[in-house]
């Protein structure tokens, strides 16, 4: 692979977002809907509940890494979308007759749908400030927590859209995302601890990343202490398994009819 066309291909997928104010202002808008409506409907449960259930007297603060994990876990749609349109307007057909090859493609993609996602982070915790959660957090906890949200955004980038690399239809990535998005997020720790989940839940919870990246960043915002190490080592695993089949499914199925 090329860095310099990985680089070119990177950067344009970076302009096409940030050039549309309506698709950076949908991106911020979805999780502060759920920060705002969702985070606030237990707002006046009682302080010992929530000590007991969720180990933090403000739900919202237990919420926020939550709802950054779960939005890192949709970004992936829009990085086949982003295919699907270079397929049907003819782009992808002028980049495949160069040297450029289909993983390099493929890679800048997922990259530039990730990029999309953390642009989040900083409204997010704006806004979370702003309901009242208040950060005491170091300078490495907060690197921490941006290369574990980093590292899912690119593990379910690369899963969409080595799921959806073939297709040339408009409505494929969004079917599949609704397929693979809801059971992950609610069996995993987003919105509730893993307690309350029967025993089959549970086990799936274990497993799923978004838990692994909620939890991190939820030790991380509630305690202030280092997060466990293993669940960055866990997401790094899970980013780099689906990058690497994600390439291979692109090298054997992307192309343009």
């Amino acid at each position: 692979m090329s860095f310099s066309q990985f680089q070119g291909l990177f950067v344009r997928e970076v302009k096409r977002i940030y050039r549309n104010p309506l698709v950076i202002a949908t991106t911020i808008a979805q999780p502060f809907i759920w920060l705002a409506f969702f985070g606030s409907s237990l707002a006046l449960a009682p302080s010992q509940f929530l000590e007991e259930y969720f180990h933090t007297t403000s739900y919202i603060e237990f919420l926020l890494p939550g709802v950054l994990s779960t939005s890192m876990l949709s970004i992936g749609m829009f990085a086949s979308m982003s295919s699907v349109q270079d397929k049907r307007f003819g782009y992808m057909k002028r980049i495949l007759i160069t040297p450029t090859t289909k993983s390099t493609v493929f890679l800048s993609k997922v990259f530039g749908a990730t990029m999309r996602g953390l642009v989040q982070i900083p409204v997010m915790v704006a806004a979370s400030i702003a309901f009242g959660v208040r950060f005491h957090i170091p300078p490495a906890g907060w690197v921490e927590w941006i290369l574990a949200l980093f590292l899912l955004g690119l593990g379910f980038s690369g899963l969409f859209l080595g799921m959806t690399v073939s297709s040339t239809d408009w409505q494929t990535p969004g079917v599949i995302s609704n397929f693979i998005t809801m059971p992950l997020m609610f069996s995993s720790t987003a919105l509730f601890p893993s307690t309350g989940f029967p025993v089959w839940m549970r086990d799936i919870s274990m497993v799923n990343p978004v838990t692994f990246s909620a939890s991190l960043g939820r030790s991380i915002v509630t305690t202030g202490t280092d997060p466990n190490l293993m669940y960055l080592a866990y997401l790094a695993i899970f980013a780099a398994l689906t990058l690497s089949l994600g390439s291979l499914a692109a090298r054997k199925w992307l192309k343009v009819e």
